[in-house]
């Protein structure tokens, strides 16, 4: 089943690779959407593809990058939209 995640991770989750390391994993698992950082120091991100897909998507925010420390992720399911192509870095 298709599923789509928006996700907030929070900690220090900047300036750490950790959005090149989130597209490089979606890519991995043909998970599309997007991340980006925001002004609060949090990174957000939006998966869309198979369930299990995803899940792993967010298991993989809960550890980030080798250099993150992820302290917290939301989780918000929302309906699958299919609107995206691929997996991109927004800035």
């Amino acid at each position: 089943m298709e599923k789509r995640a928006h996700v907030y991770v929070s900690g220090m989750v900047q300036g750490v690779l950790f959005r090149a390391t989130t597209r490089k994993e979606a890519q991995k698992r043909r998970v599309t959407g997007w991340v980006k950082n925001l002004p609060d120091g949090r990174v957000e991100a939006v998966f869309e593809g198979d369930e299990e897909k995803v899940k792993e998507m967010i298991n993989f925010c809960h550890k980030g990058s080798r250099a993150a420390r992820v302290e917290n992720v939301e989780v918000e399911w929302e309906e699958f939209q299919d609107e995206f192509s691929d997996f991109n870095i927004k800035y």
